[in-house]
């Protein structure tokens, strides 16, 4: 079977959570030993993630723009090809296309009440194209991904669509991440660590204000480590919420290379995901699989993710982040049954696994 993979932006040097999916799912299933030829259509960039093999052919597509490259560029080549069935991966697909398609839905964030206060011009040109494109698309699919239950029964209830057009796989996380000896040996000197960002979800603001509380009531008084966190916008929410005192308590040295991920969550005294909404959560696992205790939120799918026996709070109570961030601290016994929960939790997910499904569903698709 030829099978077209929409990978536009895995060749960008700065990634972020929906390449990385595809990515390893690429990789994943160029290992798989079967008779299906994967055409992986990207845009041309510096990172040249995946090469040619016997069953992956890269195809670099030059095009402006990411509307035009989708909805131009991508089917053309697709036919060009011979493709049987087009796996578009990060939410939206071509509007006039003749090839079967498979849609990678992570969320449906796009239709829910947005945030007005969000100035990121990529991100609300993001929302509008598509808010624009997937209604147009989904009656043309043949089966929609989505990666958690709870992401696949909003999809269903929001839109409308059969349960049995739908297909929940979840992801899972790079083998790299496992626990490593820590080069930071004295324990008061391990960091919070938090992947903040100005998107609204990231409920970055409650959380540098659970963190100024902590600073407030802790003997330690530990450092928190962010990536991708704009200066401007930092700043308005100390000015807002008078956290002055953070500001000599914070490293941010910005972006953030996922090979660098497994040093950083071992040498973390603990991880802060306190997301406000997630459809999944792949740092949640990338922690856990490095044996570091997690504070992550009780919405969406991370109790499913995490699981039952996570440190689950409301997000929206920063008190209740504070009060774990200081539990952690005070509790030898509760932290190190935090890092056994991790380590057994992410044994049940993996890019392996992830990829026989998709090869499973590529050929349930009459």
């Amino acid at each position: 079977m030829k099978i077209g993979i929409e990978a536009q932006r895995i060749f960008r040097k700065n990634k972020h959570g929906m390449d990385y999916v595809v990515l390893q799912e690429i990789r994943e299933l160029q290992q798989m030993q079967t008779d299906d030829e994967y055409f992986v259509f990207v845009k041309p960039g510096e990172d040249h993630c995946v090469q040619d093999s016997a069953n992956v052919h890269v195809i670099e597509l030059r095009c402006p723009s990411y509307p035009l490259w989708e909805q131009w560029a991508l089917p053309r080549a697709a036919k060009k090809y011979g493709v049987e069935l087009l796996h578009c991966t990060s939410n939206t697909a071509p509007i006039w296309c003749d090839i079967p398609l498979v849609l990678t839905l992570h969320d449906i964030i796009f239709l829910e009440p947005r945030d007005k206060s969000n100035k990121s011009l990529y991100q609300n040109l993001g929302w509008f194209y598509r808010r624009l494109v997937v209604p147009r698309i989904l009656s043309k699919c043949r089966r929609i991904i989505t990666v958690s239950n709870f992401e696949k029964d909003n999809i269903i209830r929001k839109l409308g669509i059969s349960e049995e057009r739908m297909a929940m796989i979840y992801n899972g996380y790079n083998d790299w991440f496992r626990p490593l000896t820590s080069d930071i040996h004295t324990s008061a000197e391990r960091p919070f660590f938090f992947l903040g960002n100005t998107d609204p979800k990231k409920n970055t603001e409650r959380t540098l204000v659970a963190y100024s509380k902590y600073l407030e009531q802790s003997a330690i008084k530990r450092r928190l480590l962010m990536a991708d966190l704009d200066k401007e916008y930092l700043n308005d929410i100390v000015s807002r919420n008078h956290i002055e005192n953070i500001l000599p308590m914070l490293d941010m040295p910005g972006y953030i290379l996922n090979s660098e991920l497994p040093k950083i969550y071992n040498n973390a005294f603990a991880f802060l995901y306190t997301s406000l909404r997630e459809s999944f959560g792949i740092p949640l696992l990338e922690a856990m699989a490095c044996g570091t205790p997690v504070i992550t939120s009780n919405t969406s799918s991370m109790p499913e993710i995490g699981g039952k026996d996570a440190i689950l709070v409301n997000p929206e109570c920063s008190d209740e982040i504070t009060q774990m961030m200081l539990r952690l601290e005070t509790d030898p016994t509760f932290y190190q049954q935090q890092k056994a929960v991790g380590l057994e939790r992410a044994k049940l997910f993996s890019w392996r696994h992830t990829a026989e499904q998709l090869h499973q569903l590529y050929h349930s698709i009459k």
